[in-house]
């Protein structure tokens, strides 16, 4: 019997803890190792909807967008990511969604080196 797969794991553990964020972040980073880019976005979406919003979605969800060449989209999540750092306390990922932000080109275009890292 095959062993299952990280993102069943991951599902099976949520059904334990259905609101666990980390959990919710890891399997929307296994719906993206799996292509599956729009079942990615919507889990980072809610993430990001949250009282609490969960400040790495913001930044995933921007590189993610950046990667499908959803630029304004991109954008518009990471200077909302920014600002939401900034609430919480947390200038480093602010300082680094700041970073990526702004090597984003003008011109609706992400710098090759970020295509790697992303």
């Amino acid at each position: 019997m095959p062993q299952p797969t990280r993102r069943e794991r991951i599902e099976a553990m949520l059904e334990q803890e259905p609101g666990d964020q980390f959990l919710r972040y890891g399997l929307a980073m296994e719906w993206q190792k799996e292509g599956d880019h729009e079942r990615c976005l919507t889990l980072l979406n809610e993430l990001m909807a949250e009282p609490s919003p969960m400040v790495a979605a913001f930044h995933m969800a921007g590189q993610h967008l950046t990667r499908l060449k959803r630029f304004a989209e991109a954008r518009a999540v990471l200077q909302a990511g920014i600002d939401q750092a900034r609430l919480q306390g947390d200038q480093h990922a602010a300082s680094e969604m700041s970073e990526y932000l702004a090597r984003l080109c003008d011109l609706g275009e992400a710098p090759s080196s970020y295509d790697n890292q992303a």
